[in-house]
């Protein structure tokens, strides 16, 4: 294991993987090195070398009154959320640790590369939509950079959309540069008791069609058991505000003007970081997937799964299932007619290895896909095989 602290430590070493024609595995905190297919070295069958950027820390530049921060990878979530806070700023993705895995503590780079948003995406977007700007190396040993360290940048091709959700096979990132928002002064969460899935969703939905931003819409079904969830019945809407005192107030009333009376509960915090996080299918012994979809066909897509372990976030546009293994072609298959797609986020390294982390492409798109990472990393260098 290479240890590296400075891109330039980066450079030098591509450069000599490029020489040798030898691919490694990039990590930092290592807690989502589960996710994806096992990689290793095509030529001994044993395990590839490794590059260990967690070294590669620390805020390099925070303007608070800009809402920018330009941050290392190896920058842990949990350093970083606390700098923010000082200033009453958050980032707004809401990156979480994927508990599932078995890990915590996870760096920057790691909630990028794999895009690792929490039930809070639903109001700022993805990681994709809060990154201004990466310094990068590329499969050359070359530095380069991509976006801008501005909140307005329309010049050249958008490269930081790239970056989000490649698991490391592009790049080896050494500086993100993230818009951040206002910390909420006050937050309120809602539940409506006793829904079956397709009422619950269909609230999800009403709220989320509203003008009233909201910043969590989760279902979690009754038979899910979920700690801090008790006496659901069928299953519970929940519905999460953020605003000062008198907007959310307002924000509270209009909701149940809407969907009909609802009741505060004072754990909702605490729900949505567990929803995100994965918590709940942490200690079970099924394969667990994260299935993106469209809102409005999540019921429907639930009820023909009828899988022993699921519930929903991001209004229905997220579902998170524990299946057994036979379940896995009717999960990806309900995914792709559904116009969205199935990650295998926890399974054992044999199924890993034999499903991957998505369904393989369609021709074009995999076409396309190749000649993007062939741009980046001519002899495939980085992390390879693993999505």
């Amino acid at each position: 294991m290479a240890r590296v602290s400075f891109e330039s430590e980066i450079v030098d070493f591509v450069r000599a993987a490029r020489a040798d024609r030898a691919p490694f595995e990039i990590v930092a905190a290592g807690t989502r090195r589960g996710a994806g297919k096992p990689m290793f070295d095509q030529k001994t069958g044993g395990e590839l070398p490794v590059l260990d950027v967690f070294g590669v820390a620390g805020i390099v530049d925070y303007q608070p009154e800009e809402l920018i921060i330009t941050a290392r990878p190896g920058t842990p979530l949990a350093e970083l959320k606390a700098v923010l806070a000082q200033k009453n700023q958050c980032l707004g993705f809401d990156p979480v640790d994927w508990i599932v895995l078995g890990g915590a503590h996870g760096t920057l780079g790691g909630a990028v590369s794999t895009d690792a948003s929490g039930s809070g995406r639903l109001r700022h977007g993805a990681a994709r939509d809060s990154l201004l700007g990466f310094r990068a190396v590329n499969g050359l040993g070359e530095t380069f950079r991509g976006g801008a360290k501005v909140v307005k940048n329309v010049t050249g091709f958008d490269l930081p959309k790239l970056v989000c959700g490649t698991f490391g096979t592009l790049m080896v990132l050494s500086e993100v540069t993230f818009r951040v928002y206002p910390k909420p002064l006050a937050r309120a969460t809602l539940m409506l008791r006793d829904l079956p899935p397709k009422a619950g969703f269909a609230v999800l939905r009403t709220i989320w069609k509203s003008a009233l931003e909201p910043s969590g819409l989760a279902y979690v079904p009754g038979s899910a058991n979920f700690p801090g969830l008790d006496g659901i019945g069928q299953g519970a809407a929940l519905i999460r505000f953020e605003a000062a005192e008198k907007p959310l107030s307002e924000k509270l009333a209009a909701a149940r003007l809407l969907v009909g009376e609802a009741e505060e509960i004072e754990q909702g915090e605490a729900v949505f970081t567990r929803i995100g996080e994965g918590t709940l299918f942490r200690d079970c012994d099924l394969e667990v997937w994260r299935v993106t979809i469209p809102p409005a066909e999540a019921a429907r897509i639930a009820a023909a799964l009828n899988a022993p372990l699921w519930l929903g976030d991001w209004a229905g546009g997220l579902l998170w299932i524990g299946a057994q293994p036979e379940e896995a072609p009717r999960i990806r298959a309900l995914a792709l007619e559904a116009g969205g797609h199935a990650m295998l986020l926890r399974a054992p390294a044999a199924r890993r290895a034999a499903l991957g982390l998505y369904a393989p492409q369609a021709p074009a798109l995999a076409a396309l896909s190749s000649a993007v990472r062939a741009a980046f990393d001519p002899l495939g260098l980085f992390n390879p095989g693993r999505l």
